[in-house]
């Protein structure tokens, strides 16, 4: 249907709607009292029916569009947050330190060494007894005890008002949340006494809780973040390396809950359910899985904005009438808005809106364009065949770009060019990823080995996507900084788009749905990744040690010649580890045979709680002090209630890796304990857990032997790596482990200074660090030159 000027004019709920939205943004630009407003907006609307009076023949819509423009406005000053006693904001910034009592109003969202804390806050006080107030507060505090939604909680720390800088407004962001204060706190303890909690969020918690259990069970990591992302909204388990070429290559959209997501997917679930159950029926089943959507991941309201969005999707897309889509979608936008003003400024609801007004302005108007260009080369009938595939999986993804890149240009000062290629090519598995996903999390609720079938078909899709967007993010050009965007030159790019999408000639409307997906090649296709997956799992007779990315802290895979897999401590970024141990252990038999604990401290085991229930040991092998650490407590805990082996080293202590390589303990300390890997001439010592002591114990090295590598301990801190330690040792290699970012400015310059003529590999320049042998060659790999 052709969309013009004139037809625009005779839209007048569209124009009110606009009116409304954009009283809002003067309500948000002119600070003046709500009854001032509401003033204007009842003159406005008296002249306009005065003037309706006075000339019959009047326009009605300009005479009431005055009131809705002033209505925006009151709008947006009557939901500004009151500034008394009573509200915790009244607080912010106070001189003092505060303790505050609330609910939890959601779980814990759980980093690597944080948690943040949404708060409903019922009392402060500040020495001399509570004092009833109320509001919302995000606390940030050390992860040292597990909470639950509704848990009433205690915590004490400074309030503070969020923090605004040039390029990002933390306030304006937590404000959409309803939030103006945060905390970090200094001690956070749970009461005894119940808090508020809602019984069907309790019981939605509980579900994702287990379905988020159900995924790492089902599936290796980086695969199962992905999943969880996807199915979950919560992709926290994805590493940052991994998230950032997600970003990079414009597919992030993939992993987070958005308009833009919903209405992609949306509109390929049309599809499919179309020709499975028909036209009529499969629009209706879109939405309502759309719908239990929404409520799975839970129902917060920037999910029930993509949901709302989404659906609005399809029906723009089946009704085939824009000027209906986009009354429709005008509509939605005033009632989001009125719920909530602020939602004007949020870049999720900024990339909902452009994405959906994108699919129903171009979707079908770049189909009827490319089919007529097809028809020019190709037979009517082969071009039925492929126009329905190559619009639901490039055309449709095109005409959300259309409309969206302005946003991301104006928000993040880059544009990803390679999107335009990775879109289509990882777009068609983001089906069967979601559709096989579910079910196989569903169906191991009910029988675990139907779930894991389930997931051994599925793993392929989200496989794919994966190194997909990591090949693709290497492409030297792919991301484009642009620098600073202005907010007129925003303005400027829609108003010339809009302008020659309303004033030009449109293209006929024509829909054409003919996919007949070849089933057997896809089948064919999966059982073939799968088979390759099997072959490289395979042991090859050597013995690999693999020093993992994970910040400041060690974690070192062993792998046996006959394909046992032992962990050497964890390090401190769960996400990190879980995404590196995915990509080495098998699939879908994956499991430790032995954990080391080499050293308790918190930095060298943080990731293990949550990596264990994911990678379970089988054995556990512990040095050190079992209560040295929260997270070492946490994985003593685990091995007592999961019925794991778990023993003591002792000096002199072997563990045998087969074929007669062996792992030995060299020394113990109240830190931990000094190993050697040995197998015929390779020889490498890890030093995870020493002190000073240890130096005199092991004569500074001077009698250990040759060498084949050293793992610098304590991530090359000066006084754990003496000169004469590593003058005697003297390795051909040296192994450091170390963030890029490291608080405590490790490496120091007096340990580089010291191997400035050696041969050293860094995790923080070279990524995960490899070493393979046959126990007299060695071979050498590294993520990055």
């Amino acid at each position: 249907m052709k969309i013009s000027i004139q037809s625009l004019a005779n839209l007048p709920l569209l124009w009110v709607c606009l009116a409304f939205l954009s009283g809002i943004l003067l309500g948000a630009q002119v600070l003046l009292p709500v009854k001032f407003w509401l003033l204007l907006a009842a003159v406005g609307l008296a002249a306009g029916i005065l003037l309706r009076l006075l000339n019959k023949n009047g326009a009605i819509l300009l005479a009431i569009l005055p009131f809705f423009l002033f209505a925006g406005a009151a709008r947006y000053q009557f939901v500004q947050p009151s500034v008394t006693p009573e509200d915790l904001i009244y607080y912010n910034d106070f001189p003092r330190t505060i303790w505050v009592t609330g609910s939890l109003v959601e779980p814990p969202d759980v980093r690597d060494t944080y948690q943040n804390l949404r708060v409903k806050v019922h009392a402060v006080d500040f020495g001399d007894g509570d004092i009833a107030i109320s509001g919302m507060l995000l606390i940030r505090s050390r992860y040292e005890q597990d909470l639950q939604y509704g848990d009433l909680i205690r915590a004490r720390g400074d309030l503070e008002t969020p923090a605004e800088s040039e390029v990002f407004s933390y306030r304006d962001y937590l404000s959409l949340h309803g939030i103006h204060s945060v905390m970090r706190a200094a001690r956070v303890t749970l009461l005894p006494q119940d808090g508020q909690k809602n019984v069907f969020w309790a019981l939605m918690y509980r579900l994702k809780a287990s379905l988020s259990h159900r995924i790492y069970m089902l599936f290796p990591d980086p695969e199962a973040s992905l999943l969880h992302g996807i199915l979950l909204g919560d992709d926290d388990g994805m590493s940052p390396d991994l998230q950032q070429a997600f970003k990079n290559t414009g597919t992030s959209h993939i992993i987070a809950i958005s308009g833009f997501n919903i209405a992609i997917i949306a509109a390929l679930f049309v599809a499919i359910f179309s020709r499975i159950f028909g036209k009529t029926i499969g629009p209706i089943l879109a939405i309502l899985g759309i719908a239990a959507y929404t409520f799975l991941v839970g129902a917060e309201a920037s999910v029930v904005r993509a949901a709302i969005m989404g659906s609005l999707s399809i029906v723009a897309l089946q009704t085939g009438r824009r000027t209906v889509a986009l009354n429709t979608l005008a509509v939605v936008a005033a009632i989001m808005a009125y719920a909530n003003p602020l939602v004007l400024r949020d870049v999720g609801f900024q990339l909902s809106f452009a994405a959906t007004l994108g699919l129903v302005l171009y979707a079908q108007p770049l189909q009827d364009w490319t089919a007529a260009k097809l028809r020019r080369f190709l037979p009517d009938s082969v071009v039925e065949r492929i126009i329905g595939p190559f619009s639901e999986y490039f055309l449709m993804t095109l005409a959300a770009q259309i409309t969206t890149l302005p946003v991301i240009a104006y928000h993040f000062e880059r544009i990803s060019l390679i999107s335009f290629i990775v879109n289509p090519i990882v777009l068609p598995a983001q089906p069967p990823v979601m559709i096989l996903g579910g079910l196989a999390v569903m169906a191991s609720h009910v029988y675990m080995p139907l779930g894991k079938l389930l997931a051994a078909i599925a793993w392929p899709f989200p496989a794919y996507t994966i190194r997909m967007v990591e090949l693709f993010d290497k492409v030297p050009g792919g991301v484009v900084i642009i620098g600073e965007f202005s907010l007129l030159l925003l303005i400027g790019i829609y108003a010339i788009l809009l302008a020659l999408t309303f004033g030009g000639e449109s293209l006929k409307t024509k829909v054409k749905q003919a996919l007949r997906p070849a089933t057997v090649l896809v089948l064919l296709a999966i059982f073939a990744i799968l088979a390759l997956r099997l072959v490289f799992a395979v042991p090859d007779g050597r013995l690999h040690l693999t020093f993992l990315d994970v910040g400041s802290g060690d974690a070192i895979l062993i792998q046996t010649p006959n394909g046992r897999n032992i962990l050497i401590n964890g390090g401190p970024s769960h996400s990190r580890l879980s995404d590196q141990l995915g990509r080495r252990l098998p699939s879908f038999s994956r499991s430790l045979d032995y954990l080391v604990i080499a050293a308790p401290r918190e930095n060298q085991v943080a990731a293990l709680p949550t990596v264990i229930d994911r990678f379970p040991p089988q054995a556990v092998l512990w040095s050190g002090d079992f209560q040295g650490s929260y997270s070492a407590q946490k994985v003593n805990k685990w091995t007592l209630e999961n019925g794991n082996i778990s023993s003591r080293a002792e000096v002199g202590s072997e563990l045998d890796l087969g074929d007669g390589a062996l792992l030995r303990v060299l020394d113990m300390s109240p830190r931990g304990m000094v190993l050697l890997v040995e197998w015929k001439i390779f020889r490498v010592i890890l030093p995870v857990g020493l002190n000073f002591e240890t130096f005199e114990r092991m004569e500074n090295g001077r009698n250990i032997g040759p060498l084949t590598a050293l793992l610098l301990s304590e991530s090359g801190y000066a006084q754990a790596n003496p000169p004469e330690w590593l003058f005697n040792l003297s390795p051909k290699l040296y192994i450091l482990s170390v963030a890029g970012d490291d608080p405590n400015g490790l490496p120091p310059l007096e340990t580089l200074d010291l191997l400035r003529d050696q041969n050293l590999l860094r995790t923080d320049r070279n990524g995960w660090i490899r070493l393979s042998t046959d126990g007299e060659q060695l071979w050498v790999e590294v993520e990055r030159e």
